[in-house]
C-alpha cells in the first residue's frame, strides 16, 4: 500500500495513575488544539474519582519512595532525563504545537526540561545539608535538625508551559521524597501525558508521580479538600480558583505553596521558567524533624563526644 493510502494513527492520550494508563473512570473526553485552533488529539477528561484514586495510588507510593536513599532518587530522576532525551523529537513537536512555538524554539525548551530533571537529581543528596544541621544547644546533647518530605503533594501545573514549567513543578516535589498528583495544564495536557509514558519506562516506581488532565477547577477541589493530601502547590490556579483550594486545604492544615507572581489573566505564568529555579520548590513541602541525643558521660579532660 502506497504512503498515500494509509490512514494515519492516532495517538491515544490516557491518565497515567498508579503506574498504568486508565481512561477517565467517568468515559469521557475533550478535544485539545493548538494555538491556532486546529484539532490535535483528545484528551481524558478526569473525573474526581479519578483524583480520589491518584491520591491512593501516591500513598501507597510514598513509604518505599520516601524510604529510598536521596542518592537513589537522585539515580532515578537522572533516568527520567535520559529518557526524556531518546524521545526528545515527539516532545519537541507537542510542545511546538500546544504552545505555538517554532521548532528551534520548542527544541530548545525541551532540552531546558531536561536539564532541569538533571539539576533537580543532582540535589537529592544535598538539600539535607541546606535545609537541616546541627543546632547549638547549651548541655550534653547532640541537636539534630533534618528535613523530611510532607507526603502527598497535588500540583496544579503551569497553564502555559506545557513541558518546562510542568518539569519545574514535579521533579522538586519528588525529589525530596514526596509522591505527587499532577493536574495537567487543561489548554496543553499532550506533553503532561507523554511525559507519563516517560516515567513508566524509566525506573520511578509506580504511584509516585499520577498525571490527571481535564478542567483543572474540577479535579483540584476534591485534591485540595481530601483528607490525605498533604500539601497543594497552586502554580497553575488563577486568584480566584487558589482562594478556593486554599480555604479548602486549610480544613487538614495543608502546606499550600501560593501561586506567584499573578499576571494580567490571573495566571501566575509570567513566572520565567527559563531561570534558575533555585532552592524555594525543594524546600516547600519539607517537614523539619529535631532530635536531641546525649553526648555520652564526659571524659577526663571534661570534655565530650
Amino acid at each position: 500500500m502506497s504512503e498515500n493510502n494509509r490512514l494515519g494513527v492516532f495517538k491515544t492520550y490516557k491518565l497515567y495513575v498508579g503506574g498504568k494508563f486508565p481512561r477517565s473512570e467517568s468515559g469521557r473526553v475533550y478535544e485539545v488544539t493548538d494555538s491556532k485552533g486546529q484539532w490535535l488529539a483528545n484528551a481524558p477528561k478526569s473525573s474526581r474519582k479519578d483524583a480520589r484514586d491518584a491520591v491512593v495510588a501516591a500513598r501507597k507510593a510514598f513509604g518505599g519512595w520516601s524510604g529510598a536513599t536521596a542518592y537513589n532518587r537522585g539515580q532515578v530522576l537522572y533516568r527520567v532525563a535520559e529518557m526524556l532525551e531518546g524521545r526528545k523529537e515527539q516532545f519537541v513537536r507537542e510542545v511546538a504545537a500546544s504552545e505555538g512555538l517554532s521548532k528551534s524554539k520548542a527544541a530548545a525548551v525541551v532540552d531546558a526540561a531536561i536539564d532541569r530533571w538533571v539539576w533537580y537529581a543532582g540535589w537529592t543528596d544535598k538539600i539535607g545539608q541546606i535545609a537541616g544541621g546541627a543546632n547549638p544547644v547549651a548541655g550534653p546533647f547532640f541537636n539534630l535538625s533534618t528535613p523530611e518530605p510532607t507526603g502527598v503533594v497535588a500540583v496544579l501545573a503551569p497553564r502555559k508551559s506545557s513541558l518546562l514549567g510542568l518539569v519545574s513543578v514535579i521533579a522538586p516535589v519528588i525529589a525530596t521524597g514526596n509522591t505527587a498528583v499532577v493536574i495537567a495544564s487543561a489548554d496543553a495536557p499532550l506533553p503532561a501525558l507523554s511525559l507519563g509514558e516517560v516515567l513508566a519506562t524509566s525506573d520511578v516506581p509506580g504511584g509516585v508521580v499520577n498525571i490527571l488532565s481535564g478542567v483543572t477547577a474540577e479535579i483540584a477541589a476534591p485534591l485540595a479538600a481530601h483528607q490525605d493530601v498533604n500539601a497543594i502547590d497552586l502554580t497553575g490556579a488563577d486568584a480566584e480558583l487558589a482562594k478556593e483550594l486554599e480555604i479548602a486545604a486549610a480544613d487538614n492544615l495543608k502546606r499550600v505553596r501560593r501561586p506567584q507572581p499573578v499576571d494580567a489573566d490571573g495566571s501566575s505564568d509570567s513566572e520565567d521558567w527559563l531561570a534558575s529555579p533555585g532552592t524555594d520548590r525543594l524546600t516547600a513541602f519539607l517537614e523539619t524533624k529535631t532530635v536531641w541525643h546525649p553526648t555520652g558521660a564526659l571524659g577526663a579532660a571534661g570534655s565530650s563526644y
